[in-house]
């Protein structure tokens, strides 16, 4: 049997919803971040918890169960991903790209979850400090384990930017808010060493624990918004704006603009006023021209264009030739 990382993979793979029999074990770049965040997590994972288990320590407790939502949240955000790859089909005709959105709401959920029981060992290790035991040894844990998710924030940043992936970006956000609670940590459990003020320990976890909460907040902000079909900010319909100009020679008049982002794709409706005298065959041909500047502008763009004669002119569009 095959034990190589790709063969792991593409076993994976299988088990996840959006693998093709077709299509065999071939994965993009995108699901393999994905799968690899599963793994990184797991082996962040062991080093907190192992750190908590050298110390006892409540701050240190609470570090490593944000990374027990961080592996919760990779399984979650590559399934969502494999998911959404599925084409569309009768029952989803738009494709099922906003299952993203539906995974980064239960990341957030899984994160506010996290904060509240972060908070409430902080506050029983207040109201009962321990002493730390092996401190150093746990701090060197701890401090790997945030290097490690540094790194790899960065890469799944990277990804979910250049892939537009709601499910990857909102994934990286949350691992930088964890490298942020990990060294808030891991600057409290040091101040408990010099202090040698025990309640300081389970201080810093309750802080932590109102970190994860706004973080998990902010998740669930963005996603809801994705999912409610919020416009995009005013800099992209600019752009778009800004394309449909110098690209819709001939037509008169662009109006009732609307733009919204599912996933990856993204999807344009606009009115195009031309000449009532033009033929079809030449609206049609500012339109083919229009749908591709505005794709190369944006990629993975989805635009439905109505042409109308120029007795439905609004004079309020974008465009006026």
């Amino acid at each position: 049997m095959c034990w190589t990382p790709g063969c792991c993979l593409a076993f994976t793979a299988r088990l996840l919803p959006g693998y093709s029999p077709k299509r065999g074990p071939i994965l993009d770049k995108v699901k393999l971040v994905a799968l690899s965040s599963i793994g990184v997590g797991a082996l962040v994972l062991l080093l907190k918890a192992g750190a908590w288990w050298l110390t006892g320590s409540s701050a240190l407790y609470s570090d490593a169960l944000e990374s027990v939502v961080n592996v919760a949240a990779s399984i979650v955000a590559a399934a969502a991903l494999f998911y959404a790859a599925r084409p569309a089909d009768k029952n989803h005709p738009y494709g099922h790209d906003k299952a993203e959105f539906f995974a980064a709401v239960i990341v957030g959920v899984l994160i506010i979850v996290a904060a509240l029981s972060i908070f409430r060992t902080g506050w029983e290790s207040w109201r009962a400090p321990e002493p730390i035991v092996s401190p150093w040894s746990g701090l060197s844990l701890s401090l790997v384990a945030t290097v490690v998710n540094a790194g790899w924030a960065v890469v799944l940043g990277t990804a979910g930017r250049r892939s537009r992936s709601a499910a990857l970006k909102a994934d990286s956000r949350h691992l930088w808010s964890d490298v942020a609670t990990s060294g808030g940590v891991l600057v409290g459990v040091c101040a408990v060493l010099v202090t040698g003020i025990a309640w300081l320990d389970g201080a810093v976890a309750m802080i932590v624990g109102v970190h994860v909460l706004w973080s998990g907040w902010g998740v669930m902000r963005e996603s809801v918004g994705g999912l409610m079909d919020e416009a995009p900010n005013e800099g992209v319909m600019d752009r778009t704006r800004e394309t449909l100009n110098r690209s819709a020679d001939g037509a008169i008049e662009a109006h009732d603009l609307r733009m919204r982002t599912a996933g990856r794709t993204t999807y344009l409706e606009f009115h195009l006023v031309v000449p009532g005298s033009m033929q079809v065959a030449e609206a049609h041909a500012i339109c083919d021209r229009v749908e591709a500047a505005l794709k190369t502008e944006t990629p993975g763009l989805v635009v439905t264009i109505h042409v109308e004669p120029e007795a439905k002119a609004k004079h309020s569009g974008v465009l006026v030739l």
